[in-house]
């Protein structure tokens, strides 16, 4: 009989996958509604073709045999997103006299989806997973949803317990990797242990950079991004307590939203004319920033620190022109940095992040890079879609297999300022050769950057039913040129997204 198809829904905002008949209403991770899913079905492989390899058109990994698989193992397209390859490809042989061992240095989305990816691909291979936390890996993006009282934290992990022992991965929690000792092929740990490795993911992610203002290492200047550090501001987060955000960034403003909602009075800091000026234009910048008003968030533009003042705890944040700005936290969320200190240590190549290939490859022998530490053609992600497709990448490679990464654009999503928002790819052009349709209805706005004919970016305000299908056509750069010339109003785009 047929094999019957596998719904498989795909969240185009985080890349979490849902399997059944119908997709999650709202998201688990982001919070999106279940519009922002796309079905990606797995179906029947066709009958076997001549040529010898197949490459995924959505993310160039590349299959070897005769027909397509029924799914990407690495962005979970079906087989007829397959096209053939011309150059064959074969499996890497692990060329070892006892099973491969394994270790992956991170145990977030980048860390953990190389683990299950690598298990998938060697089922003898032993498996290490090392993290820096106490705590087992969890989604990192529900930080401030938790944050905002919306979630329990018992929703947080991102695996049970019980699936390490199943799946056969060994974690080593709460411990940090001081050292690579690349001639003995070991990692060595703060503790004294060393950890023996055939292959070696660095998944190392992230830290969030603080910049050089006097003060910052004051009692209640902080930042945001572990499980601790959510504690932390929730300790202190009391009705009427005034906090302040410094800089007005996705992170800022999703903190800023969650200690609103907790009762502080919040003020958020951000230096340049409007919020989120990599993901917004100004006029939608203006609609979120009249939506946080309302949450009784406060904005500053163009508002430099100075200081954060106090004698050993914060009292206030000092601007450049002289206002100071009450204060019994500082909250610092001016970006991150990835964590390079390992690979520069080992002199692996190092820009920004490690410098990794196609196939996540670093620049020593059985060494592989993923997620916010790694840098892919120039570029550090700093997202969770991308971490995810990078890891399972890295862990297909490393146990032995063969795929590659092709970039993705970048998408975003706001999750606790209760104000619907997605950006992909462009939103402000770089020059003339852009065209940029707008539309706007009441608390709405979508604004589409076409290049070349091609849907380049797009930013939905209010309304972000058409999420997952402008990710997909920016994702695929799907052919607009002839509606161009028709000067399309944005309806006239969003039925073109939809197939109408």
């Amino acid at each position: 009989m047929p094999q019957e198809p596998i719904a498989t829904w795909v969240c185009m905002l985080c890349g979490y996958a849902h399997y059944g008949p119908e997709p999650p209403d709202p998201c688990p991770v982001c919070g999106a509604s279940r519009e922002a899913f796309e079905r990606q079905d797995v179906k029947p492989a066709p009958a076997p073709s001549t040529p010898a390899a197949w490459r995924c058109v959505i993310c160039g990994y590349v299959h070897a045999g005769v027909a397509p698989p029924t799914e990407c193992p690495v962005c979970g397209a079906a087989a007829d997103e397959f096209e053939p390859h011309e150059t064959p490809t074969t499996t890497q042989a692990t060329s070892l006299s006892h099973p491969l061992r394994l270790v992956i240095v991170g145990a977030g989305i980048a860390g953990l989806s190389a683990a299950e990816a690598a298990r998938d691909t060697s089922p003898d291979a032993e498996i290490v997973l090392i993290g820096d936390e106490t705590a087992p890996p969890y989604y990192r993006l529900n930080l401030s949803r938790y944050l905002a009282d919306e979630i329990d934290p018992a929703v947080l992990p991102m695996r049970p317990p019980a699936w390490y022992a199943e799946k056969r991965i060994r974690i080593v929690s709460g411990r940090k990797v001081r050292a690579i000792d690349l001639e003995a092929q070991a990692v060595a740990l703060a503790d004294g242990n060393r950890e023996p490795y055939d292959r070696l993911v660095l998944a190392c992610g992230a830290h969030p950079f603080i910049p050089p203002i006097p003060g910052a290492t004051l009692e209640g200047a902080t930042a945001f991004r572990t499980i601790e550090d959510a504690e932390r501001l929730l300790r202190h987060a009391t009705p009427g307590a005034p906090i302040v955000c410094v800089g007005g960034g996705i992170l800022g403003l999703e903190t800023a939203g969650g200690l609103a909602k907790r009762g502080a009075d919040v003020t958020v800091l951000e230096g340049f004319d409007w919020l989120l000026p990599r993901q917004l234009d100004p006029d939608s910048a203006a609609m979120l920033e009249r939506h946080a008003a309302g949450l009784g968030i406060k904005v500053r533009f163009r508002a430099k620190p100075a200081a954060i003042d106090g004698d050993r705890r914060v009292r206030c944040v000092r601007l450049e022109d002289g206002a100071e700005i009450p204060a019994a936290l500082a909250v610092i969320a001016t970006g991150v940095r990835a964590n390079t200190h390992l690979a520069r240590s080992a002199k692996l190549a190092v820009n920004q992040g490690i410098v990794v290939d196609d196939g996540m490859t670093a620049s020593a022998p059985g060494i592989y890079a993923a997620g916010d530490v790694a840098e892919h053609q120039g570029t550090l992600y700093g997202l969770w879609e991308p971490a995810r497709l990078q890891g399972v990448v890295a862990g297909i490679n490393a146990a032995g297999g063969q795929a590659t990464f092709a970039s993705v654009p970048r998408a975003n999503t706001l999750k606790v300022l209760g104000l619907d928002l997605f950006s992909v790819g462009v939103a402000m052009p770089e020059d003339g050769s852009y065209d940029v349709v707008c539309g706007r209805g009441e608390g709405t706005s979508a604004r589409y950057v076409f290049r070349e004919g091609r849907l380049a970016g797009a930013v939905l305000v209010g309304d972000t039913t058409l999420a997952a299908k402008a990710a997909a056509a920016v994702r695929d750069r799907r052919e607009a040129a002839a509606l161009l010339l028709r000067q399309p109003t944005a309806d006239a785009i969003g039925r073109w997204l939809r197939g109408e």
